[in-house]
């Protein structure tokens, strides 16, 4: 969703992209240090350059619609993508999106939640550099109705009584609240009405009758390529004039200083316009494309279990400026690990992908799903990472869709083209007649024993059916 919210919920990197690899010859490849400056700086500023590309187009709007709201409103996702969905990739049917992009560099904003009643959801707040700020909800915070006070960098006030204050380092801010829907009428119902009582609104018109201006639809911002793509074709210069507008109003952080001092050789210095004479116009196509091969690589460093690949470096990167570009490029909107972790598994074998032609069967043995106190999920997506048409308009597997267990206990899923028979639908994932990919999400992971954040429990393999 919004260019993959979610850690791996992104443009899946298909096994074997061609990919620019380091080497001991790329100095004699590309020449001079400031080229590989530059590469680092932007790696440096590839996740503040892709909020703000996309903040634009999912605000670029008059009133709210679908996934796009102005500035300071909210977008409410009323119901699950079907298969004919198109818009972003791996999207999910667990949850509904409640969303909102704040201005808090110039004045706080207050974000007023209801009481879910006992429902569990996540209110995510990330700040310019898509790192996790606070992480409010049913895991932190509980369920009952909470009012915050979102503050900008700088900010010095009076919080008012009985609101809780969170403390945005930069002046862009992404709210990206989930709620969890079993997906029946009854409960989208019960779940548009958690939405609806969801208020966002500047502190100084708190207590007030507000109605939020009405916004503008800038017709010069690209509405139909996604994100990454309008990031990547940026020249280094168009990038690097950006990413220095940008820090002007989404300071680095301190511990940022050793990388920014070796920016300067580029033209690149915080709270300064970019100096374009101190970056060699050769590099406008080469910098770009060497330092997004660099992120796309960085796949290398997942860790891999049972044919699952995934990470629990997300939502808090400190200086691993890598890390983060790369769960930006696949992953933009990455929760907290303690939040949620996503295995993905994307190949059968290191020599075969997954082919509907096939069946294959993941078996959790008695006692050994996934350790999770919110909730888990597998689902289902073909090649291109989008919903996979069948007859049962399944998507994904999980406690809520009652599947049937083993007479030992175990849960046995059954992922394949055709339907096993009507016996044995409770238990079946459908899969294209093609290609396709798998993903757990693993919603409010335990933290003890045993755990996928500690490694004591690992996803068991997807294997053929016997």
């Amino acid at each position: 969703m919004m260019g993959g919210i979610g850690l791996l919920t992104g443009a899946a990197v298909a096994p074997g992209a061609a990919l620019a690899f380091d080497h001991p010859l790329a100095d004699l490849i590309e020449g001079a240090e400031d080229f590989h400056i530059a590469s680092d700086a932007y790696i440096y500023g590839y996740p503040l350059v892709t909020m703000e590309m996309t903040r634009r187009v999912m605000t670029n709007v008059a009133e709210p619609a679908g996934t796009r709201a102005p500035m300071g409103q909210l977008i409410k996702a009323r119901e699950y993508p079907t298969a004919a969905y198109r818009d972003v990739t791996a999207p999910n049917a667990d949850t509904l999106y409640t969303i909102a992009f704040l201005d808090v560099g110039s004045e706080p904003w207050v974000v007023d939640a209801p009481d879910m009643k006992g429902r569990y959801y996540l209110l995510p707040f990330l700040d310019g550099w898509t790192n996790v700020f606070a992480s409010p909800g049913s895991r932190t915070t509980g369920t009952g109705a909470q009012t915050f006070v979102v503050t900008g960098p700088g900010w010095s006030g009076t919080i008012p009584p009985g609101m809780t204050q969170l403390k945005s380092p930069t002046a862009i801010v992404w709210m990206l609240g989930r709620i969890y829907c079993t997906g029946t009428p009854e409960d989208y119902a019960a779940v548009h009405a958690l939405q609806d009582a969801f208020k966002v609104q500047p502190l100084n018109t708190w207590g007030k009758d507000y109605k939020p201006p009405a916004g503008t639809a800038d017709p010069a911002i690209d509405m139909k390529t996604p994100v990454r793509d309008q990031v990547n074709k940026l020249s280094a210069h168009d990038y690097f004039t950006l990413l220095a507008d940008l820090l002007k109003r989404n300071p680095p952080a301190a511990a940022d200083a050793p990388a920014l001092e070796r920016f300067k050789e580029i033209g690149l210095e915080a709270g300064k316009n970019f100096d374009p004479a101190a970056l060699d116009r050769r590099y406008d196509a080469r910098v770009p494309r060497l330092a997004f091969d660099r992120i796309l690589l960085h796949m290398t460093s997942l860790k891999r279990e049972h044919g699952w690949l995934f990470t629990t470096k997300t939502g808090a990167y400190g200086t691993d400026y890598l890390q983060r570009a790369f769960i930006t490029a696949i992953g933009l909107g990455a929760n907290l690990p303690q939040d949620a972790v996503y295995p993905m598994s994307q190949r059968a074998s290191l020599l075969r992908a997954y082919d509907g032609a096939q069946k294959y069967e993941i078996r959790f043995e008695k006692g050994q799903l996934p350790p999770v106190k919110g909730f888990w999920s597998l689902t289902m997506y073909d090649e291109n990472m989008f919903f996979v048409a069948n007859p049962i308009n399944r998507y994904s597997m999980s406690m809520r869709t009652n599947p049937k267990f083993e007479s030992d206990g175990s849960l046995v899923i059954t992922i394949q083209n055709e339907s096993p028979g009507a016996d044995k639908e409770a238990n079946w994932l459908p899969a294209p007649k093609g290609k396709f990919h798998l993903m757990l999400r693993l919603y409010w992971p335990t933290e003890n024993d045993p755990s996928i954040l500690n490694g004591s429990w690992e996803p068991p393999a997807v294997k053929r059916a016997r």
